[in-house]
């Protein structure tokens, strides 16, 4: 934890954009970072070039590249030489390599909204961490298969790091929070070069080279969630490295999509949402979208909102997917 009165350093800030989706969320995600945080943060938007492991053009569109220039933010070209088409949530691992090194970096996904000053979030960068807004979606526990405690320990065993300390003894043996796992909606540390080649270096022997307790365990699209806290774990993190309540809580909103903001999300998230996407020129790009259209700029969102009480929502989030959808009111 960073200590009390310490001054957060200036760091740089990582989201990915590309054609479809990404492009139009990284727009929202950029003028949300700068009506909210002071100064003249450092948002790089990572754009994977064209090449042998993408079919088309994955850069994203023209004005949307001018929009995100003129809100201050810079595009960082960089290529996939491991991943790509076919494992596109891989491009948060290829792109730290093209970050500035030995500079703090924040990487948020796109689907993420800035509420408040970065600045004041105490990171310690010496220590990574990453979100812990999660479920238990890896691994899945087959009957007459290893359990978590076996499947996990295999991992640490395979990158010769230690187990045991990275156990949360409050939780029962065999539960799933007993075990380190994040989100890999942010994450952060004080060189992108030495996370991200860890992060590459895991990624891949997992993918080639999995121990056998993971014989039956789905890694698409878990990889880089699977990866990341040995990554962590191995350069000194955990889940006390950042307090609670700054990231997904007051200062960012990991949204994940659109229904699920209004559905879920806080008063200040929707606010936010609505009001960054208000000015003419960012209204322009973003209704070229049919589903920021709909659910901002025609009131979908709104409809959704009324839907839900916020001090009482399903405890699963499918639960809360279905009634939108049975509502008819599912974009993304």
């Amino acid at each position: 934890m960073a200590k009390q009165g310490a001054v957060t350093p200036d760091f740089n800030i990582m989201i990915v954009g590309q054609s479809g989706r990404l492009q139009y969320e990284a727009i929202m995600f950029a003028a949300s970072l700068f009506a909210n945080t002071k100064g003249k943060p450092r948002l790089f938007v990572a754009e994977p070039q064209p090449g042998p492991n993408w079919d088309g053009n994955p850069t994203m569109q023209g004005p949307v590249r001018q929009l995100l220039t003129d809100l201050g933010a810079t595009i960082l070209p960089f290529e996939n030489k491991v991943f790509g088409q076919t494992y596109p949530y891989g491009n948060k691992i290829e792109a730290l390599q093209a970050l500035p090194e030995k500079e703090p970096f924040v990487f948020f996904d796109t689907d993420t909204l800035i509420l408040d000053d970065l600045h004041d979030v105490p990171f310690d960068f010496s220590r990574p961490s990453a979100s812990q807004r999660v479920e238990g979606t890896w691994p899945k526990i087959e009957l007459y298969g290893p359990g978590y405690g076996d499947i996990w320990k295999s991992l640490y065993d395979k990158f010769g790091l230690d187990f045991e300390s990275s156990l949360d003894l409050g939780q029962p043996d065999e539960h799933w929070r007993r075990y380190l796992y994040f989100n890999a909606g942010f994450f952060y540390y004080e060189c992108p070069r030495v996370f991200g080649d860890r992060f590459l270096d895991y990624a891949v022997a997992i993918r080639d080279d999995a121990p056998p307790e993971l014989a039956l365990q789905t890694m698409d699209p878990w990889l880089d969630q699977v990866a990341l806290p040995l990554v962590i774990h191995s350069l000194g993190g955990g889940r006390e490295a950042l307090p609670t309540g700054y990231l997904d809580g007051s200062h960012s909103c990991h949204y994940r999509v659109l229904p699920l903001l209004y559905a879920r999300e806080s008063d200040r998230a929707v606010d936010v949402i609505e009001d960054v996407t208000s000015p003419n020129k960012i209204k322009k790009t973003l209704k070229n979208y049919e589903p920021i259209k709909r659910m901002i700029y025609q009131g979908r969102g709104q409809k959704v909102r009324a839907l839900f009480d916020r001090d009482n929502l399903p405890r699963k989030e499918q639960a809360i997917r279905n009634r939108i959808k049975r509502e008819g009111f599912w974009m993304r």
